[in-house]
Formats: structure tokens, C-alpha cells, sequence
């Protein structure tokens, strides 16, 4: 009798765990608006990423947990009966982080060269941290005319490693970890 009474917490414990575990793998987070254009000399890439603001991110975040989004995009020339080669390979980061005493919210970025952006506003902060507008991805003289290429865009969201090991004890913090679909665009330039 004992023996299925232990059973039962386990298989209830069991149960519990997945779906808390699929609970933080539950994000429906998107990249929308990806646009890829170019200026004279560089190849641009544009994009938005949506659904990337969970209640539990924002309720963490306006704790004082710094979080950081990670967007890749890995352009390839697509070669046919060949493995494809290697173009360019780019991650680059957001990062948020509120200041309780000032109330206001800084969002460092780190393909933009000037100074991390301030404001007192949530919504410009989550504004800043989603769009990606003007990514150099490479310079068009490294592209070969009339030539396939493949451009690859991932997301992801995680939180910023915390300090002395914070991230054992706020085990909350790792259910807003995430990544979005690889999304590709093929063109030829």
C-alpha cells in the first residue's frame, strides 16, 4: 500500500515537472517584418520579433533582472549538388535593465555604435529591444552577381547570467528562456 502511495507522489511530481517544462517552452514568439534590402555598399537586414514579452519576463525584468536578447542571421551562398558556404555569420544582443531608484530603463544594443538608449517608458524599452533596423550583414562587394544566397534569422531570450549564482536560487528567471524558428530568405544578388 505504502509502495503505491510512493508511486503516486512520484508519477504526480513526474507529472508536474513537464508541465511546468512545457510551460516555459510554450512562446509563441515570432520574427515578423524581415526585410532584407541594401544601401550602395552594405546588405541591410530588418526585422521585428513579437510575443517576446511574457508576464513573468516583464514582472522580472521591473525586479531588476537585466535580460538580454540574442538575434543570429548566418547568410550563405547556396551552391546546388554542394554544401552550401558560408558568408557571414552575426549574433548580436539587446539588453534591458531597469533602474528602481531612477525609474527608467536602459537598452544597450550592440550593433548600435553610440551610447545605450534611456527612457522612463516600458513600452519604448520593449520597443527598442524587439526591432532590428539597419543590421549590416555584409558588404556587397563580398557578393558575387547573379549568385543564390541564403539568409538565415534565428531569436533568442534569455535571461543575463546573474551574479554569485542568483540563477539557482531565482530558478523562476529560466521559464522566460526561448527561441524562435530559423526563418530564411532566398535571393539572388
Amino acid at each position: 500500500m505504502i509502495s503505491l502511495i510512493k508511486r503516486a507522489k512520484t508519477v504526480a511530481f513526474l507529472f508536474m515537472l513537464l508541465v511546468i517544462a512545457n510551460a516555459g517552452s510554450a512562446q509563441d514568439a515570432t520574427l515578423t517584418n524581415i526585410t532584407v534590402s541594401n544601401t550602395r555598399d552594405d546588405l541591410l537586414l530588418y526585422l521585428n520579433l513579437e510575443g517576446a514579452f511574457r508576464e513573468e519576463m516583464q514582472k522580472a525584468i521591473l525586479s531588476g533582472v537585466p535580460a538580454t536578447f540574442l538575434y543570429f542571421a548566418k547568410l550563405n551562398r547556396v551552391r546546388n549538388f554542394w554544401f552550401d558556404k558560408d558568408v557571414a555569420d552575426i549574433e548580436v544582443a539587446h539588453t534591458i535593465k531597469y533602474d528602481n531608484l531612477k525609474k527608467e530603463f536602459t537598452v544597450e544594443r550592440s550593433w548600435k555604435e553610440d551610447n545605450p538608449e534611456v527612457t522612463k517608458s516600458f513600452a519604448e524599452a520593449k520597443k527598442w529591444m524587439t526591432e532590428v533596423n539597419s543590421l549590416k550583414i555584409i558588404p556587397l562587394n563580398r557578393l558575387e552577381k547573379d549568385v543564390q544566397y541564403q539568409l538565415r534569422i534565428k531569436a533568442e531570450v534569455s535571461k543575463k547570467t546573474l551574479p554569485l549564482y542568483l540563477h539557482y536560487i531565482l530558478f523562476f528567471v529560466s521559464l522566460w528562456d526561448f527561441e524562435t524558428d530559423w526563418y530564411a530568405i532566398d535571393f539572388i544578388y
